[in-house]
């Protein structure tokens, strides 16, 4: 338990994502102890793994807003500034949590106050764009907890209007398109951050009036929102140094 909370610690105090040797030397642990730590920590929620990299997970910061120095959110930020304003269109962060996705962040254009921002709500994976990115991005037997999740909610699994047909559609394009589900006149399209195959660490999700997410504009949106993920998996791998994109 001393050594847990010691690695909690040291990733909510690093100046810039650790890595796991980084974190082994300043706890005084093996390198082998201290990965099986992390793993329990990052299946609790309390740590974030992006690539070799760590990161404050949401447990911590539903309890301290100074875990947010240097966290998820925190590295974020930037890139989904910038997207909104070349989209004209809500963003947020969402990650992944037991049985659905958390949005984290949101910047919402002024113009779009009439739609709710979802901040801090937890979303089924049957209704929004976000927890259907990040489950497409999970393997098959990763899979299961939110199929039953929706299952127990009455949507269906099979069938063309299913859960799995959407899930296939996303991991083929690599983008998940919601129209309606949750609001009749609210679309959104979102792309998880995988550093690591199989592995998402977060979704960024576009979100606005259903006319602004069609046909037409989707291939520019696609591009965009592509190009923000791409940014936002360097900055986590430590391969970037700015929301370049």
């Amino acid at each position: 338990m001393d050594k847990a909370l010691d690695l909690i610690e040291a990733v909510s105090r690093a100046d810039a994502p650790p890595r796991l040797t980084d974190l082994a030397d300043e706890v005084g642990l093996h390198r082998a102890t201290a990965y099986r730590i992390l793993v329990d920590l990052v299946r609790r929620g309390w740590v974030l793994r992006a690539d070799d990299r760590y990161l404050p997970g949401t447990a911590v910061l539903r309890l301290s807003s100074r875990a947010a120095h240097n966290s998820l959110t925190t590295l974020a930020r930037p890139v989904l500034e910038e997207l909104s304003a070349r989209t004209g269109l809500m963003v947020n962060l969402q990650v992944l949590e037991n049985d659905g996705s958390r949005v984290v962040d949101v910047i919402r254009p002024d113009r779009l106050a009439m739609i709710s921002t979802l901040h801090g709500e937890a979303l089924p994976v049957h209704r929004f764009a976000g927890p259907l990115a990040l489950v497409a991005a999970l393997p098959q037997d990763a899979r299961r907890p939110y199929l039953e999740a929706a299952r127990a909610q009455g949507h269906p699994l099979t069938g063309p209007a299913g859960l799995l047909a959407d899930i296939e559609r996303a991991e083929a394009s690599g983008f998940a398109v919601e129209h309606g589900r949750n609001d009749q006149f609210v679309a959104s399209l979102s792309r998880a951050v995988v550093p690591v195959p199989g592995s998402p660490v977060c979704a960024v999700t576009v979100v606005g009036p259903g006319a602004e997410i069609d046909e037409p504009r989707m291939g520019r949106l696609r591009d965009h929102l592509a190009s923000a993920v791409d940014t936002l998996r360097g900055l986590l791998s430590g391969t970037s140094t700015g929301a370049d994109a």
